[in-house]
């Protein structure tokens, strides 16, 4: 469900009040866990953790590269861990860690969905917001920009 909020104060505010518990307590934990220079803003009509274009001005979309993000759908709440789909090793151990957390996990995408606070290990969406660097994000974002072009140049030649 896209929100026009124009901060992140009137996102949360606009939620219900349980939405806007469960948001807040997992936006506190990816603030906590996050690599420096990452900043906090609104985009894509949600939370979004993302890089800065001052940082990496050459993106595809002319959008800042997304870290992370924190949604409130029709159904469920989303959060958006961006940064750990572009390593198998960091999407496996998060898929472990979440395993031997005892709760189910239900993902999308690049999402993973949840209809309550309780269903999500907060400890394990921390890690893997500490697991990935700016560095090694920006490197991989980088790396499928050059895929990107390489695909473009083959379809049009």
């Amino acid at each position: 469900m896209h929100n026009d909020a124009g901060s992140v104060d009137d996102y949360l505010a606009s939620l219900p009040e349980d939405r806007r518990l469960a948001i807040s307590a997992v936006r506190k934990v990816i603030r906590k866990n996050l690599p420096t220079g990452i900043i906090e803003s609104m985009n894509w009509g949600m939370i979004a953790y993302e890089i800065p274009l001052s940082v990496v001005p050459d993106t595809y979309n002319g959008q800042p590269h997304t870290f992370a993000a924190l949604a409130s759908q029709k159904n469920y709440m989303s959060v958006y861990l961006t940064a750990i789909y572009g390593s198998n090793d960091l999407l496996a151990q998060f898929e472990d860690d979440y395993r031997v957390s005892g709760k189910r996990l239900d993902m999308g995408k690049s999402c993973v969905r949840l209809t309550t606070l309780g269903g999500l290990p907060l400890e394990v969406i921390g890690r893997a917001i500490a697991s990935c660097s700016i560095e090694q994000y920006i490197a991989a974002c980088e790396h499928s920009l050059t895929l990107r072009k390489s695909k473009t140049k083959r379809v049009a030649t």
